[in-house]
């Protein structure tokens, strides 16, 4: 889990850096916590099966699948909290970039 936290929350960091500074379409932000469900249901866990299969990694393919699935749980328990702290993070050390501000006409 711890593992998974941090390289999660560097690749948040990066997405949202990207966004604020025009180099990516979406807002992290919005989507993230569905997103990662998404990972798990459709990558990781699925990957992590398919090497349990094959037996490429031997008996380490049962933990991989484990811990996958364990994060996944994890995740789906905590993950909400974790991306308002990631949000908190982003804000302290990227900032939010201020709303142009736009003059009025005058009469």
């Amino acid at each position: 889990w711890h593992i998974y936290r941090k390289w999660n929350e560097r690749f948040f960091l990066e997405c949202y850096k990207a966004y604020h500074e025009g180099r990516a379409e979406k807002d992290p932000t919005e989507n993230w916590y569905k997103g990662e469900i998404g990972f798990f249901d459709f990558y990781i866990i699925p990957l992590t099966k398919k090497l349990k299969e094959c037996g490429v990694f031997g008996v380490s393919s049962d933990e991989y699948l484990n811990y996958a699935e364990q994060n996944r749980k994890e995740w789906e328990l905590r993950g909400q909290e974790v991306v308002a702290e990631m949000v908190e993070l982003a804000h302290s050390q990227i900032g939010v970039p201020r709303a142009p501000i736009v003059a009025e006409e005058e009469d």
